[in-house]
């Protein structure tokens, strides 16, 4: 007869769901989860902060397409948690989130430890697809397969499972506690046929016909058949989000830099996996044709109309709808006028505005010279974490991302600070690959306490400090009056001897000619390495070579 403590029982459930890592911050209340999880040979991941716990399961999910599992207390562990859990859910993440809870129940209402005047599961329920709480530790792997099930479902989401210290601690002969098997169907749902006929012969008809994929194509592993269907219907297709690198940058079909250009003459649209959201400009003219036709295809049916309305909309896996587009064309082909190439040709007219700046040797350095050295670097086994406003803007811009989950930004949120916990989740699920971390220098801030736990788990990162000493996106926006106000830091901070403190290789780069030796030291030296690159922060450059990222028409006319 064997009794097992509930963290016990959530480590076997979690062994069986292929969990590997559990993202936490020490916090003796989680001690028999941790206790558990070291028997059952999952690794425990303790970060400096539950912010960056949070966000490596996010980059876990992201990273492998597979629930992340962080855990977290209560009180400040709970808040210090949630920037991360609200930034998952805008990216449909499907995390799985174990908490404490309020600390002791039989201690409500008589001022305990942590105690606010509501329940966590309540604040979390605007941010999560599934809140529960488990009042019972035999129930614990009943619980957490509810729990994986909401996650994975239909959109996918985080999924937050409360266990209070009684339930954790609390002790089950094993035996008798029921294991839940087949509690989740890995089954698509298809679109309907009729609908899916009518958008096959709409897109073969077009004379301008535009693909914008995001991140469901990602979550649904649909990356070979997107490239297929896009291949049969002669059709341009760019990406956002998650999306990026579904379509690798060599593929005939794969467009960047016209994307303005794309929507605002298309005379038809395929939305596959995204969202009529601000990326988009809601759907609204001059940024997508008023005279386009829209078909939209999306796993969630509350998304098709919402902001335009949908010629055709099609709810549907979207690997199961192209797969069923792709038979409807039944090798077709539309048949293209110019578009292709005046496509390809605006193409690159971008490359080569950009290439000028890539080649600059002024001092300070502009953001791409920097990132078209890395670009000439990387392989495209590599993966390239985005933490930033206008350095990782630049990046977007030009690097080539050839494979899905190999490009992670902060997303919808614009969460500054999730690139230490993605790239610490990248390297631990692709070990073999290099990952490498840009980051702001307002962004660094946020967690970059987070390089000692790299350093101390030997997780070999590289992260690319963007250095010009400001709050780029907020003080280059064109919506100042005069100077921007409190957008100023220290230019002369050094982020590399800040490295160096916490065990990592650190080297200060000025110059052009130092980028290439830089990265050759920084990747070959066997720990985590940061390289503090000091950047160009003169207004004017930055609005000539910013793709509008700098405009602040929408902010003044919302004034």
């Amino acid at each position: 007869m064997t009794k097992l403590s509930g963290g016990h029982l959530a480590a076997k459930a979690l062994k069986a769901e292929g969990v590997k890592y559990v993202f936490t911050l020490c916090e003796f209340g989680l001690a028999p989860f941790y206790e558990g999880c070291e028997t059952e040979g999952i690794q425990i991941i303790s970060f400096r902060s539950e912010q960056g716990a949070a966000t490596a399961a996010d980059g876990w999910s992201r990273i492998t397409g597979k629930p992340g599992v962080a855990m977290f207390a209560s009180g400040p562990s709970f808040t210090n948690a949630y920037t991360g859990i609200a930034n998952a859910y805008l990216c449909q993440s499907p995390v799985v989130y174990i908490g404490r809870g309020r600390s002791n129940p039989a201690a409500f209402d008589l001022g305990d430890l942590h105690e606010i005047d509501r329940d966590y599961i309540d604040l979390l329920r605007p941010i999560t697809k599934w809140s529960r709480i488990c009042h019972r530790t035999e129930r614990i792997p009943e619980y957490l397969g509810m729990a994986f099930r909401h996650a994975l479902a239909g959109r996918p989401g985080p999924a937050y499972l409360e266990t209070p210290i009684s339930v954790a601690f609390g002790r089950s002969e094993e035996s008798t506690v029921p294991f839940p098997t087949n509690y989740r169907t890995e089954s698509r749902v298809y679109g309907d046929p009729d609908y899916v006929q009518q958008a096959a012969e709409l897109m073969l008809k077009a004379h301008k016909p535009v693909v914008m994929a995001g991140g469901g194509v990602y979550w649904s592993q649909a990356s070979e058949a997107l490239q297929e269907f896009v291949n049969a219907v002669n059709a341009p297709v760019f990406q956002n989000g998650l999306g990026r690198g579904c379509v690798p940058p060599d593929h005939p079909m794969a467009f960047s830099y016209p994307r303005r250009q794309a929507f605002r003459e298309a005379d038809v649209i395929l939305l596959i996996g995204t969202e009529l959201d601000f990326r988009l400009n809601y759907g609204r003219p001059p940024s997508l044709s008023a005279d386009a036709k829209i078909i939209h295809v999306n796993i969630d049916p509350t998304e098709i109309g919402r902001n335009r309305g949908a010629d055709i909309g099609i709810t549907g896996d979207p690997k199961a709808v192209l797969t069923q587009l792709i038979t409807a064309v039944d090798g077709r082909k539309r048949s293209d006028s110019d578009w292709l190439d005046c496509l390809r040709e605006a193409q690159a007219e971008g490359v080569s505005k950009d290439e000028m700046w890539m080649r600059s040797e002024t001092v300070p350095m502009h953001p791409l010279r920097v990132i078209g050295e890395l670009r000439h670097f990387l392989s495209p086994e590599d993966i390239v974490i985005g933490d930033g406003g206008f350095f990782v803007n630049f990046a977007a811009r030009v690097l080539k991302v050839y494979k899905p989950g190999h490009w992670l930004d902060p997303g919808l949120m614009g969460c500054l600070g999730v690139g230490p916990g993605f790239a610490i989740a990248a390297k631990l699920a692709h070990p073999e690959s290099r990952v490498v971390l840009l980051s702001g220098d307002g962004a660094f801030g946020f967690n970059g306490m987070e390089l000692e736990t790299m350093s101390r788990y030997g997780i070999n990162v590289v992260t690319i400090v963007g250095n010009n000493g400001s709050w780029g996106m907020e003080k280059h926006i064109d919506v100042w009056t005069d100077q921007a106000i409190a957008a100023e830091l220290s230019s002369g901070t050094r982020y590399d001897i800040i490295a160096q403190g916490m065990g990592c290789h650190g080297e200060l780069v000025e110059r052009p000619e130092q980028i290439r030796p830089a990265l050759e030291r920084a990747f070959a030296a066997g720990k985590p390495a940061l390289l503090n690159v000091v950047l160009n922060d003169e207004t004017s450059i930055y609005r000539a070579t910013g793709s509008g990222v700098f405009k602040g028409s929408q902010v003044k006319a919302d004034r």
